[in-house]
C-alpha cells in the first residue's frame, strides 16, 4: 500500500479521498490554486502545495505543475478525483513515465473507452447492446442521411470525443438533419478540439441507468447495484438514487454482466462506470464509459457498505479484490442530491456569492460531502457543484422522507442553490411513484416555473445583484468548468 499520495483535485472530492486515506494511514498531499487558498481540502491534507493561478487552465489542468508537486513531496501515486485530468490518457501516461502510479485505469484503456465511437465498436465485439447507428465517426452529410433513413427519426448526433451535452443534436425531421450536423460538429470542435460526431437512434424519454464496476489486475471484475440518474438538467445530473425502481434482479444481472464483458474486453482496471439508457420496454442500450470515480459514487457505497476509494487505492497498489459478487446486493435505499450554486428559477443559471451562514443536517443515515464553510466564496472558475447530500433509508419511502427532512434543514445564506428544485422533485408524484425519465425537468419543473415567472425572477435577481451587492455579479469566462466540463 502507498505511504503518500497526491490528490490532483479540489473541493468535496479531494476531501472525500483524504477521509479514506486517513482511515487507511496514507499521507495526503493537496494542491491548490490562488482561488483555493482557504479551501478545506488544503487544511485537511497532511501537506499542501500551491500551484498558482485562478482558472483551471492555470492550475489544476497544468500537468507539469501537478507532477512537479507530486515528485517534490515524495508522493508515490496520484488520485485524479473527477473532472480536470481524471480522464486524460496523456496525463495518465505521464504519471506512469514519471515513475508514479495513476490511481485509475491504464492510459490505453482511458484512450480507448474515452472515445465514444471506439467504445461503441468495442461494445459490439463484446455483445453489449447499444442503440442502432454508426460505430465510427460519420464523414459526410450523405453518410449521415443514409444512416438516418435506415434507422428512422428521431436520431441524435453526438460528439465522439466529449460529454456533458456538448456537440449533441436531436433530429425529429429529416429536413433538419444537415443543419443539425453542422451545429453538432461546430460545437464539438469548440468544446473538445475535435469535430467528429456519430449518429444513433434517439431513445424517447429514456431512463439513465449506470453500473459501477471494480476490476483488479488479477482478472476479477465486479459490478454493483445500479444507480438511477434520470433527474437531470442540460444532460447533467442533479439527483441520483440506488437501486432503481425500473430494474428487476434479472435486469440488474443482465446489465451488470454486459458491463463486465466490456470491461474485460478493454483490459480495464480500477473503478469505472458504464452508462446505459433504458427504454419503456425494459431494453437497455450502452452509452459510454466514465473511466474514473463518479460524483454519485456515495449512493452505491451507502447501499453496499463498500468504500470505493479504498478499493481504488488497493487495486492501484497491486492488491487483489477481497470482495465477491455475491456480497454486492443492495441493502436499503440511498438518494443523493447535488447542492449546486445555481438559480433554479432562472433556468439553473450559475450564481455566486459568499456564505455568511451555514447549518448542515446531521444524522446517522446522512452523509454530507461538502466543501462549504462560512466565508466560502463561490466564483466563476470551477464547477457549480459545491456539496452533496446523501441519505439512506431502510426502503425507498423512508429514504425519500429522510431526504426531504434533511433538505428542509439544510440552511445556508450567500447564494442560490439547487435545494428548492430537489425538494420539488423528491416530493413530486412522478418521483414518488418511481415513474420518471430524463425529461423530468421539461415535463414537471417547467410547468411549475413557467417562462414568465422565470423571467420575472431573473430580472429581480439581476436587480438585486446590481444594486445591492455588485461583488456577486457573475462574470463568466471560457475557463468556467461549469460551462465546459460537465460531470
Amino acid at each position: 500500500m502507498f505511504s503518500k499520495i497526491l490528490i490532483a483535485n479540489r473541493g468535496e472530492i479531494a476531501l472525500r479521498v483524504i477521509r479514506t486515506c486517513k482511515k487507511m494511514g496514507v499521507k495526503t498531499v493537496a494542491i491548490y490554486s490562488d482561488a483555493d487558498q482557504r479551501s478545506l481540502h488544503v487544511q485537511e491534507a497532511d501537506e499542501a502545495v500551491a500551484i498558482g493561478g485562478f482558472t483551471p487552465r492555470e492550475s489544476y489542468l497544468v500537468m507539469e505543475k501537478v507532477l512537479d508537486a507530486a515528485i517534490k513531496t515524495g508522493a508515490e501515486a496520484i488520485h485524479p478525483g473527477y473532472g480536470f485530468l481524471s480522464e486524460n490518457h496523456v496525463f495518465a501516461r505521464r504519471v506512469k513515465e514519471a515513475g508514479l502510479v495513476f490511481i485509475g485505469p491504464s492510459p490505453e484503456a482511458i484512450e480507448q473507452l474515452g472515445d465514444k465511437t471506439a467504445a461503441r465498436a468495442l461494445a459490439e465485439t463484446a455483445n453489449v447492446p447499444f442503440a442502432s447507428g454508426s460505430t465510427s465517426a460519420v464523414a459526410s452529410f450523405e453518410e449521415v442521411r443514409q444512416y438516418a433513413e435506415k434507422i428512422g427519426v428521431p436520431v441524435i448526433l453526438k460528439a465522439a470525443a466529449g460529454g456533458g451535452g456538448k456537440g449533441m443534436r436531436v433530429v425529429y425531421d429529416m429536413a433538419d438533419l444537415e443543419s443539425a450536423l453542422a451545429g453538432a460538429q461546430g460545437e464539438a470542435l469548440t468544446a473538445f478540439g475535435d469535430n467528429r460526431v456519430f449518429i444513433e437512434k434517439y431513445i424517447v424519454q429514456p431512463r439513465h441507468i449506470e453500473i459501477q464496476i471494480l476490476a483488479d489486475a488479477h482478472g476479477t471484475v465486479l459490478y454493483f447495484p445500479e444507480r438511477e440518474c434520470s433527474i437531470q438538467r442540460r444532460h447533467q445530473k442533479v439527483i441520483e438514487e440506488s437501486p432503481s425502481t425500473a430494474i428487476t434482479p434479472e435486469l440488474r444481472k443482465a446489465m451488470g454482466e454486459a458491463a463486465s464483458r466490456l470491461v474485460q474486453a478493454s483490459n480495464y482496471t480500477n473503478a469505472g462506470t458504464l452508462e446505459f439508457l433504458l427504454d419503456a420496454k425494459g431494453n437497455f442500450y450502452f452509452m459510454e464509459v466514465n473511466t474514473r470515480l463518479q460524483v454519485e459514487h456515495p449512493v452505491t457505497e451507502m447501499v453496499t457498505g463498500v468504500d470505493l476509494v479504498e478499493h481504488q487505492l488497493r487495486i492501484a497498489s497491486g492488491e487483489k479484490l477481497s470482495l465477491k459478487q455475491a456480497d454486492l446486493t443492495p441493502r436499503g435505499h440511498a438518494i443523493e442530491c447535488r447542492i449546486c450554486v445555481e438559480d433554479v428559477y432562472n433556468d439553473f443559471f450559475p450564481d455566486s456569492g459568499v456564505i455568511s451562514y451555514l447549518s448542515l443536517p446531521e444524522a446517522d443515515y446522512i452523509r454530507n460531502e461538502s466543501a462549504l464553510y462560512v466565508g466560502y466564496e463561490s466564483g466563476i472558475h470551477y464547477d457549480s457543484m459545491a456539496a452533496k447530500l446523501i441519505v439512506w433509508g431502510n426502503d425507498r419511502h423512508e429514504a425519500i422522507e429522510r431526504t426531504l427532512h434533511a433538505l428542509r434543514n439544510y440552511h445556508l445564506a450567500g447564494f442560490n442553490t439547487t435545494i428548492p428544485f430537489c425538494l420539488f422533485a423528491l416530493d413530486s408524484e412522478p418521483f414518488r411513484s418511481g415513474n420518471y425519465s430524463t425529461f423530468f425537468v421539461q415535463e414537471q419543473w417547467r410547468k411549475q416555473v413557467p417562462d414568465a415567472m422565470q423571467n420575472l425572477i431573473a430580472a429581480a435577481a439581476a436587480y438585486t445583484r446590481t444594486h445591492l451587492d455588485s461583488r456577486r455579479t457573475p462574470q463568466f469566462s471560457s475557463d468556467s468548468l461549469w460551462a465546459g466540463n460537465a460531470r
